[in-house]
């Protein structure tokens, strides 16, 4: 099982998760609880080891500045959270960064990995970060096949259910392993990893 912990800010968070044996981690680059700024991004990125993947999240950033971002910050990959058309990701492709397409599951939703060119699918509630769950039932017409995460109100008390209910390659939690809005939990961070590889 995959495991991205996502929104970490601090070094000891970095340091936490690559401990707790997590396979990506997240940095906010757009308007949030979670943001950081592009020199604390870069200053946290040179931390995570290379056998951990370090993704930079962005949400209603044009496609040239996420490009620039992501390129000065040194993330391994790029997460294009939202709306975002397939021409952008063609743009942020040129960077030669892989790709995570992060979208709400609607009836509209292509649930193809590799639509938009990206590497990564995430599937996510309506409203990201919000730690609000969705009707995992919407999988049963239209599941991915690869390389697809499951995201949105996940914790360490239902990881393990959701896990074994939507079958998922991998899953990602940002406040579900917080103590207030923004802030990691460290124990959190661990038995979340334990949670979804052990169930």
């Amino acid at each position: 099982m995959y495991v991205k912990l996502c929104g970490l800010r601090t070094t000891a968070d970095v340091a936490t998760a690559v401990d707790a044996g997590a396979d990506a981690v997240g940095f906010v680059f757009s308007p949030s609880a979670r943001q950081v700024d592009p020199a604390t991004a870069g200053r946290l990125v040179r931390e995570v080891p290379p056998h951990v993947l370090s993704i930079g999240v962005f949400s209603g950033v044009p496609a040239a500045e996420v490009r620039r971002l992501a390129v000065e910050s040194g993330v391994g990959a790029v997460q294009l959270h939202g709306a975002y058309p397939k021409a952008a990701f063609d743009e942020v492709s040129t960077s030669g960064l892989p790709l995570v397409r992060a979208v709400a599951l609607t009836p509209g939703t292509d649930v193809r990995v590799g639509a938009h060119g990206e590497e990564m699918l995430l599937l996510d509630s309506p409203v990201p970060g919000s730690g609000e769950r969705w009707d995992l039932t919407a999988l049963d017409g239209a599941r991915p096949e690869g390389r697809w995460l499951l995201a949105g109100g996940l914790g360490v008390r239902n990881v393990a259910e959701a896990v074994a209910r939507a079958r998922p390659w991998g899953v990602d939690v940002s406040s579900g392993i917080e103590s207030s809005r923004g802030v990691k939990d460290h124990g959190l961070m661990r038995e979340f990893v334990a949670a979804a590889r052990n169930g």
